[in-house]
């Protein structure tokens, strides 16, 4: 099992009041990872990025993506040095790209917290 595929597993594991999709697509590049369903009915993305250092890859129909989504996109990141896991919007994603994740705050940086988040899409 690949580390984004670990990443996937966790996610479900940890938020399991959301409804999880994985898209596995290869026709619509840049397409996030994950569509979420929360309890209040609504529908949002999440994109899955393990990072081994500071910096995170996206391509450039991912960055495409969160730029013409503002709304309800999410990156989560699992920082595997330091252990720990971070969910930004996916406004951030040029942010991210050019600075890697230490460059702004997470919404999150706990699974209880992430779940909050997920829970709160409107």
């Amino acid at each position: 099992m690949g580390p984004e595929a670990k990443l996937y597993k966790n996610l479900k594991k940890n938020t399991q009041r959301i409804i999880w999709n994985r898209i596995e697509n290869l026709s619509l590049l840049g397409m996030p990872d994950c569509l979420g369903y929360n309890s209040s009915s609504h529908f949002f993305t999440v994109e899955l990025k393990v990072a081994k250092g500071d910096f995170v890859k996206f391509s450039p129909h991912q960055i495409a993506f969160h730029i013409s989504h503002p709304k309800n996109t999410f990156i989560l990141i699992n920082a595997l040095g330091q252990r720990c896991i971070k969910l930004f919007p996916g406004s951030m994603v040029r942010d991210l790209s050019t600075e890697g994740h230490r460059s702004g705050w997470p919404l999150a940086a706990s699974w209880s917290e992430i779940q909050k988040i997920f829970d709160q899409v409107a």
